[in-house]
């Protein structure tokens, strides 16, 4: 009998199939798909094919043609910050490095108590407790999962603005509910929303709504059991001194109760934490609660470094209103440019875009800056009220926003 070798690693050998034995297709059960039947309903089954096509990848090519200018690319399409993280931030990360233990996924007392504190302080925000705080690994993914963990699908309705942030369309599609863009609550006729999103300041248009707005709306929902999900990344943004942003949290808006209202921050802008994954939501403790106990069975929960990150950063004001002030120098110099290149600045109140129009196709703006090796997002990713329009991020570094004005100006 011949010696038996070992085989080389990672080479399998199939057992044949015993003489007699029943096929695949043989063993099948009368009424039971086929093996190309059930290949197939897996392929139509992919959660992928329910979402919207990703709109940045409709970009490459004009990034391509971007970064074949001689002075390099100037991409001015997302806004991802540049700057250093704050040393406050680094010190906190460097302090809790040693975290050996599951985090919670309610969160930290101290990371709830400094955003209840931080919501105080900077905006007014009065009627929000430790009850009505609950961190996340970012805002993007509590946006789109919002729905999912809120028990929406087919047959609910769920309402964002007419120019939007493309997540609100992902979290609906993910359940099967359907979404209805609009700024105008009377052209949704008698039909009740199950969820209603705002997002002041706005992206991609940086428009700041009014107090008077705002109070409206959240009446509006009260009266039909609406959930109002307020989007308040970019609160901390403004330009306009006579024009602050606003929380729907504050009790000019809300008449200091948070009942049926959730606000969503992030630490990504204001504090150059994209890459730390620190947000959270705050409002009405009910849905607080109910988040809570949907993502506790998903596991889903902040670090505990990022959780003491966030303690830190939202107790310091100094280092928010340094990278403001940067962000005030690149917005001038580019809004400056952009308008002396013919184009019209709408909005753009706040928030880190400029929203830009030249009366013309949004692709063919694209284009044109394309050309002159600067990357900008087009209006329609937003909806189609902006296909005559681009957002142009400043958060690029101080070199690329005086590259990108050079070759404006």
């Amino acid at each position: 009998m011949p010696e038996e070798r070992p085989l080389p690693r990672g080479q399998v050998v199939e057992e044949a199939p015993q003489a007699g034995a029943p096929s695949v297709e043989e063993a099948r059960q009368p009424g039971a798909p086929s093996v190309e039947e059930a290949r197939q309903r897996r392929l139509e089954t992919k959660v992928s094919q329910r979402l919207p096509d990703f709109p940045w990848d409709r970009l490459t090519s004009y990034a391509a043609t971007a970064r074949a200018h001689a002075g390099g690319l100037v991409d001015l399409s997302i806004g991802t910050p540049v700057d250093p993280t704050p040393e406050v931030a680094q010190h906190a990360l460097a302090d809790a490095a040693d975290a050996p233990g599951y985090p919670v996924t309610i969160g930290r007392v101290e990371t709830r108590q400094a955003v209840v504190d931080w919501l105080a302080r900077s905006f007014g925000v009065t009627g929000v407790g430790l009850d009505g705080v609950l961190p996340a690994v970012g805002s993007k993914e509590l946006i789109g999962a919002l729905p999912l963990q809120l028990g929406l699908g087919p047959g609910d309705l769920i309402v964002q603005p007419a120019l939007a942030y493309p997540t609100y369309e992902v979290g609906a599609a993910l359940v099967g509910a359907e979404i209805v863009a609009t700024d105008s609550l009377t052209a949704l006729g008698p039909r009740t929303p199950r969820l209603l999103w705002l997002n002041s300041p706005s992206n991609p248009t940086g428009r700041v709504l009014p107090v008077e707005h705002l109070r409206k709306v959240v009446e509006w929902c009260r009266e039909r059991g609406t959930l109002l999900v307020s989007d308040e990344c970019y609160l901390e943004c403004g330009w306009d001194p006579e024009n602050p942003p606003v929380s729907v949290l504050h009790p000019d808006v809300c008449g200091g109760s948070t009942e049926g209202i959730l606000t969503v921050h992030s630490l990504s802008k204001r504090s150059n934490l994209a890459g730390y994954r620190c947000a959270f939501v705050a409002g009405d403790p009910a849905v607080v609660a109910e988040l809570l106990a949907v993502r506790k069975n998903l596991g889903l929960m902040m670090p505990e470094p990022q959780q003491r990150v966030m303690a830190s950063v939202l107790a310091d004001d100094a280092h928010v209103a340094e990278q403001h002030a940067r962000y005030a120098v690149r917005r001038a110099a580019l809004r400056g440019a952009l308008e002396s290149a013919g184009f019209r600045i709408d909005h753009s109140e706040a928030s880190l875009y400029l929203w830009a129009t030249r009366g013309e196709d949004c692709w063919e703006t694209v284009s044109w800056l394309a050309e002159r090796g600067i990357l900008v997002a087009p209006g329609s990713f937003y909806g189609a009220a902006g296909a005559q329009h681009v957002r142009v991020a400043f958060t690029a570094t101080d070199e690329r926003v005086a590259a990108a004005v050079e070759r404006l100006t």
